[in-house]
């Protein structure tokens, strides 16, 4: 099953919520965690792997806290998930440099490689704005 992982789920609710709070006042890690009960530290580690890639920035002192690098229109669900897990592979072999023993004999590489493509698409084309709007687009039914 594929699925986020729970530091991406983290980061993306933390990085909404700071969204939400745009314009109004940097955002303390201590709030992010305490709103949906996220262990602080866990969250504080999130939050600067966001920072580090560009993607919100941290305000020191008193009244600090986090605030989004650039508007939610320009920040895509890809960025974020990117910034915390690496490069999207819905298979470890994907990624890895061809140590996987079935890959002489693998029918499914081309397949996947589709399908890999088609989510990190959804994924850059996906903003930030988007998910605070509820605007996100409605699945295709599957026939089954």
């Amino acid at each position: 099953m594929l699925r986020f992982t729970k530091r991406v789920d983290y980061g993306l609710m933390a990085i909404q919520y700071v969204a939400f709070h745009e314009g109004v006042s940097p955002v303390a890690v201590k709030q992010i965690a305490e709103e949906f009960n996220i262990p602080t530290e866990l969250l504080a580690k999130i939050l600067q792997r966001l920072a580090k890639r560009g993607l919100i920035v941290s305000q020191n002192g008193p009244k600090g806290g986090y605030r989004l690098a650039h508007q939610p229109e320009e920040i895509t669900v890809g960025q974020v998930v990117r910034a915390l897990e690496g490069p999207i592979a819905i298979v470890s072999c994907y990624n890895d440099e061809g140590d996987c023993p079935q890959m002489p004999r693998c029918t499914l590489r081309r397949p996947v490689q589709k399908i890999q493509a088609a989510i990190g698409q959804l994924l850059d084309t996906m903003s930030l704005a988007e998910l605070m709007g509820g605007d996100v687009p409605e699945l295709l039914s599957v026939k089954g």
